[in-house]
């Protein structure tokens, strides 16, 4: 276990820097390409992914986190897998073949026909990698997958910006869904070195691939919850509405979804390694709930106060009806620094059922509240589904933890900190906003507003006992943990 705790933290600095390089490459990606293309250009690749998406979120079929989870890992289990895999990927690219009529139709735009069939040939790239990331993750080479990750990153973000360039439009936001596939299959593949032999029948591969169907519907209700708004509004309001809604939403959770997958892919393999020591695991998760809640709650109060400049610096001026809605829905990121871990933790100790329960209820719930929001636009969409996100949050924490080793207060004990730390960074930074006004330019102010708040909310933080003990522990692995 002590091995495992360092392994674990050498993981998670491995997947933090490399998740750093993607988010700046991501940040330069959304600057450049928000000043060379049009809301309509990301309505309409929007519209094509609001289908594939979902292809793409089940085409791990749920046996990459049963396969991680699972105990021993044979040759000839792995082998079996990846074939599973790979046939899975190929019928998800049928289904994409299928789907494009639907979604040319679904949205009245037949140019997405030809988009939706180029982008199903992903899902085959995709199934070969799988397998191989599988074996990465269960050794923990964290270090592996980042440098693949952040090769893919760059040569998409590079192919992008230049499709763009030369005037390819939204096809230039399409390649990138075909690009990172391809570059990370090939380098968990040179990475692992594994040539998967012949299939083989093996009564260890069911469990696996009935957990791994579990797996599969969670992430699919939970993908229809998180993008169910989008169908909407393409269908109602068109592709410049979509874009204006698409581009907010996804310049406020690209670093929220970045950091999620850093800290989800460690914590559950983590947790899963030692899921048979609950006082362990305990521990384990309420230092990472503490730790994602420090970074997410200052996160989301400040693009609460300063939705115009965030918005203006890293799309442009073209994008200003963007920032009512970044702002609307900037609340949503607690809700998910409260809801991923659980989710993680689910996933570890085998609670896959009630993650799906969850998750179903959670979709329920969204899908009544978007139609009320729909007739007002984009705008009254992004209200409710940002009031419907806050409102879940408590009850689906404290269903997740019902029954097992921990207490609902002592999870809400860790959301004191950050809370107070960000009111008062809210105070600092909104003040500095309010004197400084227009005297600067738009950059200075907002480095101003946001270095203020983070310097206020970090001393604030820091006043608490169990924060400082939880910066201490950090330091001391990071001292303590070979290279």
């Amino acid at each position: 276990m002590q091995d495992l705790r360092d392994r674990t933290f050498r993981a998670g600095l491995a997947s933090v820097a490399g998740r750093a390089v993607i988010i700046l490459l991501r940040i330069i990606s959304i600057m450049v390409l928000g000043r060379l293309l049009t809301p309509s250009d990301y309505g309409l690749a929007a519209m094509v992914t609001s289908f594939t998406g979902l292809l793409t979120f089940v085409s791990g079929y749920g046996l990459s986190q049963a396969a991680i989870q699972g105990r021993t890992m044979s040759e000839e289990r792995a082998s079996t897998l990846f074939w599973i895999n790979i046939g899975w990927g190929g019928a998800l690219t049928l289904v994409g073949f299928a789907l494009a009529p639907i979604v040319g139709t679904f949205y009245r735009e037949p140019q997405l026909v030809l988009a939706t069939s180029v982008v199903a040939i992903a899902f085959l790239f995709t199934g070969a990698g799988v397998q191989h990331r599988v074996l990465l993750t269960r050794h923990m080479r964290f270090g592996a997958m980042a440098s693949i990750d952040v090769a893919a990153a760059t040569i998409a973000t590079a192919i992008t910006v230049g499709m763009a360039l030369a005037g390819w439009q939204y096809w230039a936001l399409l390649s990138a869904f075909i690009t990172v596939p391809v570059v990370s299959t090939l380098g968990v593949w040179i990475a692992t070195g594994w040539i998967p032999g012949r299939p083989r029948r093996d009564n260890g591969v069911m469990p696996l691939v009935f957990l791994g169907g579990t797996m599969m519907l969670n992430g699919i209700v939970a993908y229809i919850a998180a993008n169910f708004e989008k169908f909407l509004i393409g269908r109602s309001w068109g592709a410049e509405s979509i874009g204006v809604y698409n581009r907010a939403q996804t310049l406020l959770m690209f670093p929220v979804e970045n950091l999620s997958l850093t800290c989800g892919e460690v914590a559950f393999a983590a947790f899963s390694r030692a899921k048979d020591d609950a006082e362990r695991v305990k521990r384990y998760f309420l230092r990472v709930f503490a730790l994602v809640v420090a970074v997410m709650a200052p996160l989301a109060t400040i693009c609460m106060l300063f939705p115009h400049d965030i918005v203006a610096v890293m799309l442009g001026q073209n994008w200003t009806q963007s920032a009512e809605i970044f702002q609307i829905l900037a609340p949503t990121i607690f809700t998910f620094a409260l809801l991923h871990p659980t989710s993680w933790l689910m996933h570890a100790l085998g609670l896959v059922q009630r993650s799906l329960k969850i998750a179903l209820i959670s979709a329920c719930l969204v899908m009544i509240a978007i139609p009320m929001g729909l007739p007002y636009g984009p705008v009254g969409v992004a209200i409710a589904y940002s009031t419907v996100a806050l409102l879940k949050a408590i009850p689906m924490v404290a269903w997740a933890v019902h029954g097992t080793q921990f207490r609902l207060s002592e999870i809400l004990a860790l959301l004191q900190a950050p809370l107070l730390a960000c009111l008062a960074g809210a105070v600092a930074g909104f003040g500095a906003h309010m004197l400084i006004d227009d005297a600067l330019p738009l950059v200075v102010r907002l480095f101003i507003e946001v270095a203020l708040f983070a310097c206020v909310y970090a001393g604030t933080l820091l006043l608490f006992r169990e924060q400082r003990t939880l910066c201490v522990d950090l330091l001391r692995w990071w001292k303590a943990v070979p290279a």
